[in-house]
């Protein structure tokens, strides 16, 4: 037997299919521990071997604990687009929790390649936790300084030249003393502005240490690589949690997005861009392969072959970044054979 399980805030819905893909059972239960425990019972009692899960990174995160701590399933994480396709395929069945469950346990019973749930506990889970704040507020202050940038250019034009950022101390604080006497209502808010920029920005250097302190217990073999910095490696650890929830490489880099997709037709045979897969992990990869590119490196001498092949830069660029894939992948390996992996269960 399988199951599959939509996740939301207050309810999972959870749906048992035989190995025909028919719906044996069809219930709901609370998102809590209590509901945990009784879901436990359900698959235990219709002996469910693998279980998949919609959202175990969010509302799904303590019901995938759950089940992976008591040993007796395999849970995967169904991504929520192969649900919305197996839905799709059955017109008049509409949009409902339970529809969902039954389409997330098919899609477990027919999709072997799935990966394992990312626990959202240990080492890795709080090296996700710190990435993603980061993550945020880099997010926020880019919003805030495009906002101020352009406030800045009605009080102050020309100030461009002077101040072509505001994502350091130094240029806000000139931002500010170019302010100074200015009484407006504009002005006022845009000095409100700065001094959040500069709380932002301080915040910021502080979260970006506790990473680095975090990365360093870790001892990973990531940072070694060029192009990787502790940020950059926190990502990647955070998002994997477990490199061997992938079966391969090649696993890995569809997981990503880095894979690219056949795309052939008669005569005519290429690959495009593969726009699925962990979006996070894929733009460290890109970030990973252009700073590569920009020195002297493996990666560039790489690029400049696939150029020389007729590949335009984006396809080159594509190509470094699947095999970057792979050097992540097996570092990853090494890391876990050395014991640095970090742990991803234990609270």
């Amino acid at each position: 037997m399988l199951a599959g399980i939509d996740t939301h805030k207050d309810t999972l819905a959870v749906a048992v299919i035989d190995d025909a893909g028919r719906p044996v059972v069809v219930t709901e239960a609370a998102n809590t521990e209590a509901g945990f425990d009784s879901l436990e019972r359900l698959l235990t009692a219709h002996s469910v071997t693998r279980v998949g899960i919609e959202g175990s990174g969010n509302y799904g995160r303590g019901a995938a604990v759950h089940l992976v701590l008591t040993g007796s399933f395999e849970v995967v994480e169904v991504p929520p687009s192969l649900t919305s396709r197996e839905r799709s395929g059955r017109p008049g069945a509409g949009k409902t929790d339970p529809v969902d469950a039954v389409a997330i346990a098919r899609i477990t019973a027919r999709e072997p390649a799935l990966p394992q749930v990312r626990l959202a506990v240990g080492q890795a889970a709080d090296l996700r936790a710190l990435a993603d704040y980061r993550a945020q507020l880099v997010a926020e202050r880019t919003a805030l300084a495009n906002r101020t940038h352009s406030e800045l250019h009605g009080l102050l034009p020309g100030y461009q030249a002077d101040i072509p950022r505001l994502t350091a101390p130094t240029f806000i604080t000139k931002a500010q003393d170019l302010l100074a006497g200015q009484t407006s209502v504009r002005a006022l808010l845009t000095r409100r502005r700065l001094a959040r920029l500069a709380e932002l920005t301080a915040e910021i250097r502080e979260v970006a240490d506790l990473i680095t302190a975090a990365v360093a217990e870790v001892d990973t073999g990531l940072t070694e690589l060029y192009g990787l910095g502790p940020i950059g490696a926190a990502t990647i650890l955070g998002e994997v949690a477990d490199v061997r929830r992938y079966r391969s490489r090649h696993a890995f880099a569809a997981a990503n997005g880095t894979a690219p997709i056949p795309a052939s037709s008669g005569r005519t045979s290429r690959h495009r861009l593969n726009r699925s897969g962990n979006r996070t992990l894929n733009r460290v990869l890109y970030t990973m392969a252009i700073t590569q590119i920009r020195a002297d490196t493996e990666g560039r001498a790489y690029y400049l072959r696939k150029r020389a092949e007729g590949k335009t830069g984006r396809e080159a660029l594509r190509c470094l970044k699947r095999r970057l894939s792979d050097v992540v992948f097996k570092t990853l390996h090494e890391d876990l054979a050395a014991g640095r992996a970090p742990t991803a269960i234990g609270r």
